[in-house]
């Protein structure tokens, strides 16, 4: 492990003047000290607000303006200027606990080879009171690969992630604009270890004017498209070898998928499960 390793905590933003001032705020308050915090602003149209906002820190944070074209094209630009050993994305409606990026720092003495960790986080409203917290777990490889599809525990905020893996196994695909976040992690999950802090680092804030919230339909063919995509993986990654083990995982996604409304993914699983 590199001594003191420098962290990027990137934040993509989109007419988000609201929010901005609390997640910067929060990043700038990290007990760990070697960071840089870098602003995305994704073609934003609300005035210059939220530009005016983020060039108020200035030399404290480095800003960036981009055409708009997304939440991941907008942290792969963050990540194509980013001069850290480590990636943190920060939302710019979320906010961090203090000592978020040196928790994480911390457990990476650990480990001699590179490791991506994540955690534990709570819910928020849009003023910022408590609604839920929500509590992840360790997986061994092969359940966490399918954790990924029949579970939404892993909070993409909370996770660090060393620069290396991004430059050996790709960035967010920008065709995607709901489930970028989870088709990378997949994507890394099967070369690297996701290593489970079980300690709440983030508040994640609800609020009607998210953006999933304005692709439902968008949401649901592209996690479609995710789940059958991650299956036909997640098949071919199978270590054991075991007919009696992939049938039993294919019904178990099945029955997942189809409680979630995923009718075409279900199916999709349903049908390995007869295969086999």
């Amino acid at each position: 492990m590199i001594e003191n390793p420098k962290v990027s905590i990137i934040i993509p933003v989109y007419n988000g003047s609201n929010y901005l001032k609390e997640a910067v705020d929060s990043a700038l308050s990290q007990t760990y000290k070697n960071i840089e915090i870098i602003v995305i602003n994704d073609g934003s149209n609300d005035s210059g607000i939220t530009e005016a906002l983020a060039k108020s820190y200035g030399d404290s944070i480095k800003y960036y303006y981009k055409e708009n074209g997304g939440v991941a094209s907008a942290l792969n630009y963050g990540i194509e200027v980013m001069q850290g050993n480590y990636f943190s994305w920060l939302s710019h409606d979320d906010v961090y606990f203090p000592e978020k990026i040196q928790t994480q720092i911390d457990i990476l003495k650990f480990y001699t080879y590179p490791v991506i960790s994540y955690s534990d986080f709570e819910f928020i409203d849009e003023n910022s009171k408590l609604l839920k917290v929500k509590k992840s777990k360790s997986f061994k490889k092969n359940k966490f690969l399918i954790s990924l599809i029949t579970s939404h525990k892993i909070h993409g905020c909370t996770l660090l992630i060393p620069k290396e893996c991004l430059e050996k196994y790709g960035i967010f695909n920008e065709k995607l604009k709901t489930v970028q976040d989870y088709e990378l992690w997949f994507r890394l999950a099967q070369k690297y270890e996701f290593i489970y802090l079980p300690k709440v680092l983030i508040k994640s804030r609800l609020h009607k004017s998210q953006g999933s919230n304005k692709l439902s339909l968008v949401k649901v063919k592209e996690t479609n498209l995710y789940y059958k995509w991650a299956i036909e993986i997640l098949l071919k990654e199978d270590d054991k070898n075991s007919r009696i083990y992939l049938k039993f995982i294919m019904l178990f996604i099945f029955f997942r998928l189809i409680l979630k409304g995923y009718s075409e993914a279900s199916s999709f699983a349903f049908k390995k499960f007869l295969k086999f």
